[in-house]
């Protein structure tokens, strides 16, 4: 598997700009999110590296190879959308057959891959199901074992668990990692939930207004921040100014800075000249 890069792409809709050149690798077999808000572009970027797009600006190379104008039949790329989009006239076995009979392929080596990925995401007991039998997170299950029987090089999903309850967010996103991880996809997933990005993230680009504000690790984003907007984009954050504290302002050679909770801590005494009265 390679890496996939978009580089210096921008892209609008009627003359508004959604995103404003672009420079992002999706690294080879690991778990890419870009997080940020509603029309932030995570979305279009998405689109674009499917190939349902296509950047009035830039290209998109997979490895050294330019796919900017390629359809997205021919990239082998699969995506779990937003609502799973699974056809509700279909059992779950002859959801994820769909694509495979596409392809021609032989009736045993169809089942013999529904049988492998409905297992890999535990539904193999609904495989004669019908998808209005199932609950939003067996849905997902299917729309995933899906996507990846065609053995994509790369899985896009875009908010796969915005219509999921609090709980079973936790549980599904866990899963998907479990999957990527046993199966080395690269994968490329948007969310606008911060604590998701940062559970299951390799690498999380933070997107605002159409630009990339910063990419890195979990760690390097939540505890290296390049500025507020990052910080306050993953988790909770206490900002001073230099009018608060000039004290701390001269220290750090900042006019703002950003503090975590779990990085104070209360004293009765100012030992320190940087400690804060309050």
């Amino acid at each position: 598997m390679e890496h996939i890069r978009l580089q210096n792409v921008s892209f609008s809709y009627d003359k508004e700009k959604i995103l404003d050149n672009i420079n992002l690798t999706l690294e080879a077999k690991k778990f890419n999110t870009l997080l940020g808000p509603s029309g932030c572009g995570k979305t279009t970027i998405l689109r674009l590296v499917a190939g349902f797009l296509t950047p009035q600006e830039g290209k998109i190379l997979l490895g050294d190879k330019d796919i900017t104008n390629l359809p997205p039949e021919k990239r082998n790329i699969s995506t779990v959308f937003q609502n799973y989009a699974l056809f509700q006239n279909m059992s779950v076995k002859q959801n994820v057959a769909y694509g495979l009979k596409i392809r021609k392929m032989s009736k045993d080596l169809i089942d013999q891959k529904c049988k492998e990925y409905l297992s890999l995401v535990r539904m193999e007991a609904y495989a004669d199901k019908g998808i209005d039998e199932l609950s939003g997170g067996q849905q997902q299950r299917v729309a995933i074992a899906r996507a990846l029987a065609t053995e994509p090089s790369m899985l896009l999903m875009d908010e796969p668990m915005s219509n999921l309850d609090a709980a079973l967010r936790i549980e599904m996103r866990e899963e998907i990692r479990e999957i990527q991880k046993k199966i080395g996809i690269t994968t490329l997933f948007i969310t606008h939930d911060q604590q998701e990005a940062l559970a299951v993230s390799d690498s999380i680009a933070v997107m605002s207004k159409g630009k990339v504000l910063q990419k890195g690790t979990p760690q390097e984003i939540y505890f290296n921040p390049v500025n507020s907007k990052v910080a306050h984009a993953v988790g909770a954050v206490n900002d001073l100014t230099d009018k608060q504290n000039k004290t701390l302002a001269d220290l750090f050679g900042r006019e703002i800075i950003s503090l975590r909770p779990e990085s104070l801590v209360l004293s009765k005494t100012q030992k320190k000249e940087s400690d804060i009265k309050g």
